[in-house]
């Protein structure tokens, strides 16, 4: 496929999921899909205000905290992608293989709070009281 097809079908993607959006504001399965259209779209802004609208929906979903905490590292927002990390992580992401090379959090696993927080936490199945955002 080349690369023109390729932003018209993903343009025409991200309209339709608008459109739906525009009809029912609170549907969560078209946000999560126009949030992960915007952010291989490379639209982080975007994806971001989807993944806030998300977690207004769903404050305690450990995939809904996970891609926040994607959205946040992606735009170099450190410090509340390690909140919304150590959210999801609280309230059960546990895929840390994953994580581990998600090129989505390469600015989090930049920080060392994080490196020393993952390095603490990987081994555990559980965490403190999940934290609160400042």
């Amino acid at each position: 496929m080349n690369r023109k097809k390729q932003i018209d079908d993903a343009d025409f993607e991200i309209q339709f999921y608008e459109g739906v959006l525009r009809r029912v504001p609170g549907f969560i399965e078209a946000l999560s899909v126009l949030g992960d259209l915007y952010t291989k779209n490379r639209l982080y802004r975007q994806g971001l205000r989807i993944d806030e609208r998300l977690y207004q929906l769903k404050p305690k979903d450990p995939f809904v905290l996970y891609n926040l905490a994607c959205s946040y590292s992606l735009l170099d927002e450190r410090d509340k992608a390690f909140w919304a990390i150590k959210q999801a992580i609280c309230y059960g992401y546990d895929d840390f293989r994953y994580l581990e090379r998600d090129s989505d959090l390469n600015n989090l696993r930049d920080d060392e709070r994080f490196m020393r927080y993952f390095s603490k936490i990987k081994n555990r199945k559980s965490c403190d009281q999940p934290p609160h955002l400042a």
